[in-house]
């Protein structure tokens, strides 16, 4: 496999990263605003580059190394103490949690 033509790097623009920052719930200082976009535009030209390589017959991996994957047996290791966790609930019906209604 080998990339199709080289792909020019994104630009973020600052008004892309802060909607990023937002939505992910980070806080960046304004004077941060050009490294971080600077590398977050390398990171999504080296995506770039990977979209652009043809995997046609490339099977789909699960894990990297080849190796099996290692499964425990299928058996029940706890108890059931619900019963044990609802005696310091205030309100319980038919082993369910009762919350007061917050939502009209």
């Amino acid at each position: 496999m080998k990339p199709a033509d080289p792909v020019e790097k994104p630009v973020l623009r600052p008004e892309d990263l802060e909607r990023l920052c937002r939505l992910a719930r980070l806080e960046i200082t304004p004077a941060e605003i050009p490294d971080v976009a600077s590398k977050l535009s390398s990171i999504v030209a080296m995506v770039d580059q990977l979209q652009a390589c043809d995997t046609t017959g490339v099977t789909p991996m699960a894990h990297p190394l080849e190796r099996t994957q290692r499964a425990r047996p299928d058996v029940v290791t706890e108890s059931d103490g619900h019963e044990l966790y609802q005696r310091n609930a205030p309100l319980v019906e038919c082993d369910l949690y009762l919350v007061p209604k917050v939502i009209e």
